[in-house]
């Protein structure tokens, strides 16, 4: 759509449009916006009717939504290289930079990590923010900024761990060890009692690969790719939940069972009483619905905690952080 010289103005002054000839032409969403609130007329058109002629489009009334709720919020928006870009406040087109790229979902949206991956680098390389704009079933909207993690060291080097012999019991291993022995000191384990102390199978699976721990099964010894072959027959999701644990205690993290707070790993940094982190073990073209991040994010917001999935891709991990913010 397309103003006239005296649209100009609008560019200049408040970075609508981009400029054609000697008007601008507007986006649909900046089009109805402005005629919403009376600052052009567009002949033959009220608010309604345009915008019942809009919302034909896909996606169309949500992205409006958006718009409207950053352009109420004091921001700059134009569109683009995702959904939006987004001014700092006091800032426009030709006398600042935009600061965030919002992509637009609605609560049922899948998140498809690879993509997502790729479009946070982007921003990155952009020195922008990547924003999530989520608008759910009543029209709500809430916004994401997503982060890739490189993990830094905890700062606590774990203690030094003696070989000892195991046996399995079930998919768990048992060890004979007194009470506070080497391998609680270094975060692993549950006491069964005074003599004995059961290792999960994630944690048995680092520690046979350490060479810490040698497994016996029916008298026998045997080897870390027996074992996940017998382990991942009941937990599918034994080898991703592998490689993020063992990425975490590279960087002398501690992760422990995060199934209370409904997620692979709580992960203790350095000597915090509490968990500093929730980590979700996924692989690399893992899609989950928006609505089930939601749950998650909020769920580690309300124990205080930040939300991580580990993403598993052929040369590591990548670590995608989830945190609601308010613009």
């Amino acid at each position: 759509m397309l103003t006239g010289r005296d649209g100009r103005t609008l560019y200049d002054q408040s970075g609508y449009g981009r400029p054609e000839g000697e008007g601008i032409r507007l986006a649909p969403q900046e089009a109805l916006y402005l005629l919403h609130r009376q600052k052009i007329e567009i002949p033959g058109y009220t608010f309604d009717t345009l915008l019942a002629e809009c919302a034909d489009q896909r996606n169309f009334l949500r992205s409006f939504l958006v718009y409207r709720d950053l352009r109420e919020r004091g921001y700059v928006v134009q569109n683009g290289p995702h959904d939006y870009r987004v001014f700092r406040r006091g800032e426009k087109p030709g006398t600042g930079e935009s600061l965030y790229l919002v992509r637009v979902l609605s609560e049922r949206d899948p998140i498809r990590f690879t993509k997502l991956i790729e479009e946070v680098v982007t921003s990155r390389n952009m020195r922008k923010q990547y924003v999530l704009a989520v608008v759910d079933d009543e029209d709500e909207l809430t916004y994401y900024e997503i982060k890739l993690q490189k993990l830094m060291d905890a700062g606590v080097p774990q203690p030094a761990i003696a070989p000892k012999e195991t046996i399995l019991v079930g998919k768990s291993a048992m060890v004979r060890v007194p009470p506070q022995s080497d391998l609680e000191k270094a975060g692993f384990g549950k006491r069964l009692d005074d003599e004995r102390l059961m290792i999960s199978p994630v944690e048995l699976l680092y520690l046979m690969d350490a060479g810490i721990l040698h497994v016996k099964k029916d008298g026998s010894q045997i080897t870390p790719k027996e074992y996940f072959a017998f382990a991942s027959d009941s937990d599918p999701e034994l080898a991703s939940k592998d490689k993020v644990y063992t990425e975490l205690r590279q960087h002398d993290f501690i992760p422990r069972t995060g199934y209370k707070f409904g997620h692979h790993f709580r992960v203790y940094c350095g000597k915090n009483v509490h968990s500093d982190l929730l980590v979700h073990a996924i692989e690399k073209e893992a899609v989950m619905p928006m609505s089930v991040i939601s749950r998650s994010v909020r769920m580690a917001h309300s124990v205080k905690k930040k939300m991580l999935f580990g993403c598993v891709h052929t040369t590591g991990i990548q670590f995608v952080e989830f945190a609601r913010i308010k613009l």
